[in-house]
């Protein structure tokens, strides 16, 4: 602290307890400070002058010492990147657009300086700056990386590449609104964040109410950024070549007047005339990017700063903070004191931040709200008759065209082609988004149907969408989903902590590899249940096996009531038998699993199948011929939403938003499970057979399930290839039922 803060401590604003240094108040403080320049009552300044300048500079400043303090009490976090992008963030804010998201994760900390300094984490508890320290990057506090559980944020960061699907699903639920998001150069090696913009403006080019905020400061994580060589006229190319009408590029270079070397400056060490210029170009910039972008303009900003700039040390050795990284190492003290400030601009930056956007982000942006959904009724459902012959995939395709009517926001993403997954009927009612106009291809410009060819891109979207509050619906094949599952991951893990509801991420994976025998290995790749069935002790993940037509449309139904929730259904597109009637298939889903046959009679024992899929029953129910002739009782059984399967206490269910305690009793499970043998059964992974395998008390047990995949002319070959036979199933029991004798 220094000294000439300590005769103001009396008036040092109680948020400031815990700060370690005060800076002197500068003299400019009394022309350009006597008033708050965001008024009481406004959302944003009113005019660019030097005072509004001078103050959005101050906030920038604040955000810089709050972000290097805050990573110091921990030894650890990531203050270099914000700090390049700290005049940016506060140049958006004093204009009033505090609907800001990020590709960033590691700009966590600086969102939560923002968040703090604007009063929106006093609703955690958090009501200065040692509780702030206290609670970063603690449980059940401010975690590494962003959540969208913070109040006023209003989407998780993590994995890069993923902010600017909450910027386009924010702008395209909220028309009129800005939503800016910032993205690192570290990030923008991969380029897939631009083609992603692209598609989305090729198919939606009316929806230009997002601002991507490119903070290029020549660095990365751990080394300079893939794209630290180009120059100012090929990154404008590079953008304008993924149609952004409008780039405008603030280059700090142009106004540093300290010698700085290189293509990227640190503008905290221009002189005040220099710095005031940057700070104008920065406000000035982002207005008039604002404006355009509401006003129909594809439009980006380009900041272009060194990494680090106003912090400890400069380039990627300013990413992360390590054990020794204290408050009172030399160069982390001595950049705090260089941007300390005095208690005074602290309560002005405050008042500024808190009026910012209409109020504290924590109670203004559109994520802190339930959005009203558009009344979808009862979904029409087909009642297919017991051994009927029906296609899983098509009958859930009809209710999703019904809903696409009735919700004119639905969206359904899809980078494969619905018609390959036998959902035609979603394309004929809803039609593909396109621009080019075509009824052979069902192509209209105001279409529902998101095709970008991207799995991450149809993932992102969609998981967007219902994060902020849509409905929406993700199709894909389980052979290429993991190409845009982390999102979707993380989204669900962020519903889990939010404290509204908002719709369930529903996604439906055609059960491919069963049916993609002449493809080969490339299209069979069902590990991805496996990958899912994991998360479904996260409490509020549920991975769906419908058995057959009825109950993929009891699935859907299920799961477009549902609110905070991530659930999957993986089914196929062949014409398969009917098991059940539309009662039992809803019980089904409710219930977690039901009894799709039992024998009336066998003298040898009861061999118990446990089973998720749908195609995979033919070969089970053949096996049972084979083992009724021999003497046994056969049960078979659909696990159809495996994590009602769990106990409890296996369970993190207490943990979630719109928490679900619902778990089958010991006795209904013993009712269904119970025999001398049992075998469980899966044509993908085998993970959602665990709950089964944990409670069954069969003395004798087993698991066929797949192993790889193989180029086959039959879905019967390529379960052979994987062990899967009625034969091999028949055999196995047999062999168990000696052993349990």
């Amino acid at each position: 602290m220094t000294d000439s803060a300590h005769t103001r401590l009396d008036s040092t604003p109680d948020f400031c307890e815990g700060m370690l240094h005060f800076g002197a108040l500068p003299t400019e403080f009394a022309s350009l400070c006597a008033e708050p320049v965001i008024a009481e009552g406004r959302n944003g300044i009113d005019r660019i002058d030097t005072a509004a300048i001078y103050q959005t500079q101050l906030a920038a400043d604040a955000l810089r010492y709050l972000t290097l303090q805050l990573c110091a009490s921990k030894e650890s976090g990531h203050p270099g990147g914000f700090a390049s992008a700290a005049d940016a963030y506060a140049a958006l804010a004093m204009l009033g657009h505090t609907n800001i998201v990020t590709e960033v994760g590691h700009h966590a900390p600086g969102f939560y300086s923002a968040m703090f300094l604007d009063g929106s984490l006093e609703a955690m508890g958090i009501r200065n700056l040692s509780e702030l320290q206290t609670r970063f990057r603690e449980r059940g506090g401010l975690l590494g990386h962003l959540s969208g559980a913070i109040p006023g944020l209003l989407a998780p960061a993590g994995p890069l590449g993923q902010g600017q699907h909450f910027a386009m699903a924010g702008a395209y639920l909220n028309r009129g609104k800005l939503f800016p998001c910032t993205i690192g150069d570290g990030g923008l090696g991969e380029p897939y964040i631009l083609s992603a913009m692209k598609h989305f403006h090729t198919a939606y080019p009316e929806v230009t109410n997002f601002l991507p905020v490119l903070i290029w400061n020549g660095f990365s994580q751990e080394h300079h950024s893939m794209v630290s060589l180009m120059d100012n006229a090929a990154m404008t190319a590079y953008w304008t070549a993924h149609d952004f009408a409008r780039v405008i590029l603030i280059d700090a270079k142009t106004y540093d007047d300290a010698g700085q070397e290189g293509a990227y400056v640190d503008s905290t060490r221009f002189g005040p005339e220099a710095r005031l210029a940057f700070s104008r170009a920065i406000l000035e910039g982002m207005q008039e990017a604002a404006d355009s972008a509401l006003s129909g303009t594809l439009t980006a900003v380009i900041v272009k700063q060194l990494k680090g700039a106003g912090v400890h040390t400069v380039g990627a050795k300013s990413h992360n903070l390590y054990p020794g990284d204290t408050p009172e190492k030399p160069n982390i003290a001595a950049a705090l004191e260089r941007r300390a400030l005095a208690p005074e601009i602290w309560r002005l930056v405050r008042t500024n931040l808190s009026r910012a956007g209409g109020g504290p982000a924590g109670k203004t942006v559109v994520t802190e709200f339930e959005r009203p959904l558009a009344d979808i009724g009862t979904l029409p459902m087909q009642a297919f008759a017991p051994g009927e012959q029906a296609v899983p995939a098509s009958a859930m395709a009809q209710m999703v065209a019904a809903l696409g009517q009735r919700d004119p926001e639905f969206v359904v993403t899809n980078a494969d082609g619905n018609e390959a997954s036998n959902m035609k009927a979603i394309n004929d009612a809803l039609k593909i988004r396109h621009p080019t106009e075509d009824p052979l291809y069902n192509q209209m410009p105001t279409g529902q149907v998101y095709e970008p060819l991207n799995e991450d891109a149809c993932a992102g979207f969609a998981a967007a969408l219902a994060l902020f509050g849509g409905r929406s619906l993700w199709l894909s094949y389980e052979s290429f989903a993991i190409n845009g599952w982390p999102i979707v991951q993380t989204v669900g893990q962020a519903m889990a902590e939010l404290r509204h509801r908002t719709p369930a991420v529903v996604t439906m994976f055609t059960a491919g590899a069963l049916e993609q025998g002449r493809n080969g290995w490339t299209h069979q790749r069902p590990e991805i249940e496996n990958y899912i069935g994991g998360q479904v002790r996260n409490g509020n993940v549920y991975l769906l096996y419908p058995a057959d037509a009825n109950m993929i449309q009891a699935a859907y139904a299920w799961s477009v009531e549902q609110s905070n929730k991530c659930i999957s259904i993986v089914a196929s597109k062949s014409a398969l038998p009917v098991h059940t009637t539309p009662d039992q298939a809803r019980a089904a889903i409710e219930q977690g699993a039901i009894c799709l046959y039992e024998s009336a009679s066998g003298s040898k024992g009861t061999v118990v199948f446990a089973v998720t899929g749908d195609m995979v029953l033919l070969p089970v129910f053949a096996a049972k011929e084979r083992l009724e002739g021999a003497g046994y009782r056969v049960r078979i059984v659909a696990v159809a939403n495996p994590r009602r399967l769990y106990r409890p206490h296996e369970v993190a269910w207490s943990h979630s938003a719109e928490a679900d305690d619902r778990f089958m009793s010991d006795a209904d499970f013993q009712a269904l499970f119970h025999g001398d043998a049992l075998i469980g059964v899966s044509g993908g992974g085998t993970v959602a057979l665990e709950p089964v395998l944990l409670r069954s008390r069969a003395a004798a047990r087993d698991l066929f399930g797949w192993q790889r995949g193989e180029t086959t002319a039959s879905p019967t070959e390529i379960m052979a290839f994987n062990g899967i036979t009625p034969e091999g199933l028949a055999g196995r029991a047999e062999e168990l039922m000696r052993h349990a004798a």
